[in-house]
């Protein structure tokens, strides 16, 4: 198939997402044409039968904000009548899903029928597609797709909750690629991050409010009391300056490694014990499951999507939002035997194994194909 994927090229999870089920799919034997503003962070090889095509919006001072959504979708109507595309997977509703169908309208005009699969990945339902300005649209265009799918059943459940959707959605969760997390590292360099003794706690996110990084510390604070520990903070965002501010007040600035945004995820995670992800809503928790693919046990907050992929007791622990003092009580319970730890880390992988793309990816290619029957039927 000749398939075109719009999505966020960004470090954020549906843009990782997107971006490493079009590289699987082109070593499937497809041809994937990434349509978009910048090149997604995770394409770092062009090949043959993966290309990126950029979408400009041109400058005119008679607009206040740049329309974005009618440039792509005139570069979507101009790389499909150019590259023969034969279906287009869209990362979130708007703007994405809203300018596939217009480029489907005009491509229709010249007898080209091009059928929308959209993914629906969290914010663009429950925060911004909730929204009163948006919620038309987004409706809309949840219903003028051929296909929908979301990446939990929680985030099924939100959307037929939030929305007048008439579409059936699936439910196809994230995924990655354990292959990846098959560290040959000889040396993780764990030496230069804590003492023998010390376990290592890990949080990695875009540090917004919902990621709630404040609980990290609180639980952190925790921990560290009872038994020797580092914490590594991984991620950029509006909470940082809260969270260094928090760590000085408490005192334990020393025991706490920033590493700002980093591309050695895979490292870190390598000599990390525990993940902490105490978010206040999670659409799935590829963070966590990120974790769990490289054996790292996980302390959750109970909410959304993570239920799905963190299992209560067996990968990790699940807490309500806020409770730092039961995600405390766990990651201790964890971390305070040896043999314990070593059998969460062993339940982590396994349960992160049900998430491999080689199990996922066919669920999306079964996907397109049943689309293009059916609008081939029509």
């Amino acid at each position: 198939m000749n398939i075109g994927i719009v999505c966020y090229p960004t470090f954020g999870g549906s843009g990782v997402v997107a971006t490493e089920l079009g590289l699987e799919l082109s070593k499937r034997g497809h041809e994937i044409h990434f349509i978009t503003y910048n090149q997604p962070v995770r394409l770092e090889l062009i090949s043959n039968n993966v290309h990126y095509h950029e979408v400009n919006v041109p400058e005119y001072p008679l607009f206040h904000y740049q329309p974005y959504e009618l440039a792509l979708s005139s570069k979507l109507v101009d790389m499909v009548k150019l590259h023969n595309i034969e279906i287009l997977h869209v990362h979130y509703a708007i703007p994405h899903a809203y300018a596939a169908y217009m480029a489907k309208k005009m491509l229709k005009e010249d007898g080209i029928h091009v059928p929308i699969v959209t993914t629906l990945h969290g914010t663009d339902i429950t925060l911004v597609g909730s929204h009163p300005f948006y919620k038309p649209a987004v409706t809309f265009s949840i219903n003028k797709s051929d296909a929908v799918t979301a990446v939990s059943q929680s985030l099924k459940d939100d959307t037929l909750r939030l929305f007048d959707v008439k579409n059936e959605i699936n439910v196809v969760p994230n995924f990655i690629d354990l292959d990846k997390y098959n560290h040959g590292f000889t040396d993780c360099a764990r030496h230069m991050m804590a003492e023998d003794n010390e376990r290592i706690i890990t949080h990695i996110s875009n540090l917004r409010p919902v990621k709630r990084v404040q609980d990290v510390i609180k639980v952190f604070y925790n921990i560290q009391k009872e038994i020797p520990a580092k914490l590594m903070f991984v991620g950029e965002g509006p909470e940082k300056e809260n969270v260094e501010r928090m760590c000085t007040e408490l005192g334990i600035l020393d025991k706490v490694i920033f590493f700002g945004r980093s591309n050695e995820i895979d490292k870190i995670l390598c000599f990390s014990d525990l993940f902490l992800l105490p978010s206040r809503t999670e659409s799935f928790g590829l963070a966590a499951l990120e974790a769990m693919a490289s054996g790292v046990p996980v302390i959750s907050s109970n909410t959304g999507g993570i239920p799905e992929v963190n299992v209560h007791g067996y990968s990790g622990f699940l807490s309500n939002v806020g409770d730092t003092e039961d995600m405390s009580k766990n990651a201790l319970h964890i971390l305070s035997n040896d043999e314990r730890l070593k059998t969460f880390k062993e339940n982590a992988r396994n349960e992160a194994l049900k998430f491999d793309l080689h199990n996922i990816v066919p669920k999306y290619e079964a996907i397109y194909q049943d689309t293009l029957s059916k609008c081939l039927v029509l």
